[in-house]
């Protein structure tokens, strides 16, 4: 029998954290937690291991050392996988079915009803190509199929590695409104992201640089303790001042 996640728990619990890729130290000893409901952004400069820190999340990252629980289990728990939904940079869909099949492919997985796979496709925008073959559309619009599977499993948490790439903005901002909708109804999401003013739409941001956390707090917060009003200025003053103190 499945144990249930303790409601009580973090959605994410990360102790002390260390990961080896390479031969190198990608997060040296990192440590955080992310309450449930939450919607959380991981920014950082390139190589800063927010993928690195979303696979070790998701259970599909080995890790030299530390603790990380998932919905209260340990992160890749068989108990806990089907609760977390992950979307990868690369779509992680066929491209040799169509957007419904692939659908009721993934919603077969998770025993889910035919609604759950039409709230989906209506979820990321993608009726007028439910029964277009994957492989033929576009990037972006590939990525959205990506997330309508990680969505067809109704998951608890949802890990998102740079979801709006290559969206317009449009849709970007009828992405974002899901992702608030989804954490109205109890889901928590850690979104990586490198547009800034997608920041502005989290309740909190970890801002990531060498494998260590710089900063955490709402994205207000980190204005006023920058004492800037655009967050790209208070993103690099943070980068700025941590290199000053190394």
């Amino acid at each position: 029998m499945a144990t249930e996640p303790d409601p009580r728990s973090p959605a994410v619990s990360v102790a002390d954290l260390r990961v080896i890729r390479g031969g190198t130290v990608v997060l040296p000893d990192l440590s955080l937690k992310v309450d449930r409901g939450e919607v959380v952004g991981l920014l950082g400069p390139s190589g800063s291991g927010k993928t690195t820190l979303m696979r070790s999340i998701v259970g599909v990252q080995q890790v030299a050392a530390g603790t990380l629980t998932v919905l209260g289990l340990p992160a890749g728990d068989r108990d806990v996988r089907s609760r977390v939904g992950y979307v990868t940079q690369a779509a992680s869909v066929y491209n040799d079915l169509t957007v419904i099949e692939n659908l009721q492919y993934f919603g077969a997985l998770h025993r889910a009803p035919p609604d759950e796979i039409n709230r989906a496709i209506d979820a990321v925008d993608l009726g007028e190509f439910a029964g277009r073959v994957v492989g033929s559309l576009s990037g972006g619009q590939r990525g959205r199929v990506s997330l309508a599977a990680a969505l067809v499993g109704k998951p608890n948490l949802l890990v998102l590695d740079e979801p709006t790439v290559g969206l317009d903005p449009v849709l970007r901002r009828d992405l974002w409104a899901t992702f608030r909708s989804l954490a109205s109804d109890g889901v928590t999401l850690i979104v990586s992201s490198h547009v800034m003013d997608e920041a502005d739409e989290c309740d909190s941001i970890i801002l990531l640089r060498d494998g260590k956390m710089i900063a955490r707090d709402t994205p207000q917060g980190l204005r006023d303790s920058t004492g800037t009003t655009d967050l790209e200025d208070a993103f690099l003053r943070l980068i700025e001042r941590e290199g000053d103190l190394t």
